[in-house]
């Protein structure tokens, strides 16, 4: 059976997250449907990263065995003429190797979270940032990420309920950057814990207004209790934007282990 890597682009908004609920509609029931109507098969696409409710992608990436081989250029281009009208397109579409896993070949994910940092709310992007009205301090917000860049124990910036065996994580890049009224949060790491970039935004949010310290995020950190988190960052504002993969695993680029940050 032909092996295919898909690389997806979604709007979040709609959707109860990428995983198959029982009662609501999903980016992967979206998807395998689609592929119901182009080949006749149902089957399980598996993903690289499982976002969460209102969570967008730019660079998702999945993959799904075919019964039959199809073109790539088919397979991209029927899947988008049957998910039309849902905010769900197929950026491109690869055969690969029977090796190649989305999730279990992935060597680092990518997510960027964006705060649009103004006092009037956004019009035309009001799904795909924070509004935060009060004043922040992107390059305090940035010093204060350092703190958490490295390998910890992330306990007080994982959901209750995150089924990851470890609170271990590594976290390769934590960036805040301005540009004009827009602050944008990178995140870079092998794996996340479940909720974890939104926990990290949220507090990175209250260090930049001043109502924490950078020493705040650090006791934080050290505290190990999810308690000791600041509010969480909403959803719509995060994207998983890439996932990287190694050459041989049937990926130049692009887009989480159990990852639902």
């Amino acid at each position: 059976m032909p092996r295919y890597k898909l690389v997806i682009e979604y709007d979040g908004t709609p959707f109860a997250g990428w995983q198959r609920q029982a009662n609501a509609p999903s980016v992967q029931q979206a998807i395998e449907e689609a592929f119901q109507r182009f080949t006749g098969e149902d089957l399980r696409i598996q993903c690289a990263g499982r976002t969460d409710a209102g969570v967008h992608a730019t660079g998702q990436v999945a993959h799904v065995d075919l019964a039959r081989s199809w073109r790539p250029d088919t397979v991209r281009d029927a899947l988008n003429a049957h998910l039309k009208p849902l905010p769900v397109a197929i950026l491109s579409a690869a055969e690969v190797p029977a090796s190649f896993n989305a999730r279990m070949s992935a060597v680092k994910r990518h997510y960027r979270y964006r705060i649009l940092n103004r006092r009037a709310p956004a019009a035309l992007e009001r799904n795909a940032v924070w509004h935060v009205p009060w004043a922040l301090d992107a390059e305090i917000m940035h010093q204060a990420a350092q703190v958490l860049v490295g390998r910890h124990d992330f306990t007080t910036f994982r959901a209750s309920e995150c089924q990851a065996d470890s609170p271990i994580r590594t976290l390769d890049r934590l960036d805040v950057t301005r540009d004009g009224e827009i602050i944008a949060v990178e995140a870079s790491a092998r794996s996340f814990l479940h909720s974890q970039v939104r926990s990290l935004v949220g507090t990175l949010v209250q260090a930049g207004n001043g109502r924490w310290s950078i020493a705040d995020v650090r006791r934080a950190l050290e505290a190990r209790q999810r308690s000791a988190c600041a509010p969480l960052a909403p959803p719509q504002g995060l994207a998983l934007t890439r996932v990287d993969y190694l050459a041989d695993e049937g990926a130049e680029q692009s887009v989480d282990d159990d990852l639902q940050a």
